[in-house]
């Protein structure tokens, strides 16, 4: 029978297998959980169909909720929604094909959470604020003749000037944000991902994977983020199991 694969998992470190941890955790329509071994590592897989698991947000929700609840029992890599296999002699083939990569990857997120990290402001406004700041609205294109002096096109050339120059100012400031981020996140020894100017609204959306014991210092450090920088809007998620850190394609 066909099994969806939950999550890979770290046995190694535990004295028993983690059969009777997943007693407790139930699957999406609350199918049992399951575990296929191989070496210190496992699968944790339930016995769901693809024709039981319509891809919808619901059923998305609940798989991410198993996956949180089975983050506070084990070091885990989560697997994608939906990622079926065959039968558990295909579970144990993969995780033997994929074994050094499996455990590289466990080792790398193990006794650590993920969190975002997203970076608000009101963009227009932000710009408006730096052109003042830096006076780039008063730069004008030089008079190149005196036949262009007033032309039409001097004013077309001008106008593009300023569009590129307000976008050059908005990605030095980003990067001078995402520099004042690492300077508060250096002591944390986090590994972390920016994406730069996400949306209109979104100056900084990043993600950071940092020891567990870590998150009061974390806080405290977009607190003091938050202080420096006026009119951005600093807002902590998590933590998440590592969805974004696992770095492996499953052969």
């Amino acid at each position: 029978m066909e099994k969806m694969i939950y999550c890979l998992i770290a046995v190694s470190g535990n004295p028993e297998k983690p059969d009777k941890h997943l007693v407790d955790i139930k699957g999406i329509a609350n199918v049992a959980l399951t575990a296929v071994y191989l070496n210190g590592i496992a699968a944790v897989v339930g016995e769901n169909t693809k024709s039981e698991l319509i891809s919808d947000k619901a059923n998305a929700i609940e798989f991410a909720g198993v996956i949180e609840k089975l983050s506070q029992r084990f070091t885990l890599l989560p697997m994608r929604y939906g990622s079926f296999m065959e039968s558990t002699a295909a579970i144990s083939l993969m995780l033997e094909r994929n074994y050094q990569e499996i455990v590289q990857n466990l080792h790398k997120v193990e006794g650590k959470y993920e969190f975002g990290l997203k970076v608000f402001c009101d963009s227009e406004k932000l710009k408006a604020r730096i052109l003042l700041e830096t006076q780039a609205g008063t730069e004008s294109l030089p008079n190149t003749s005196t036949e262009v002096k007033n032309s039409v096109f001097r004013d077309y050339v001008n106008a593009k000037l300023k569009v590129h120059r307000r976008e050059e100012l908005m990605i030095s400031y980003v990067d001078s944000v995402i520099a004042g981020i690492n300077t508060q996140l250096t002591l944390l020894q986090s590994e972390h991902k920016f994406k730069k100017m996400a949306s209109a609204s979104i100056l900084i959306d990043s993600i950071f994977l940092l020891d567990k014991g870590k998150k009061g210092e974390l806080i405290d450090a977009i607190k003091i983020l938050q202080s420096q920088y006026i009119g951005l809007d600093f807002v902590l998620t998590g933590p998440w199991p590592p969805y974004s850190f696992v770095e492996i394609t499953i052969k």
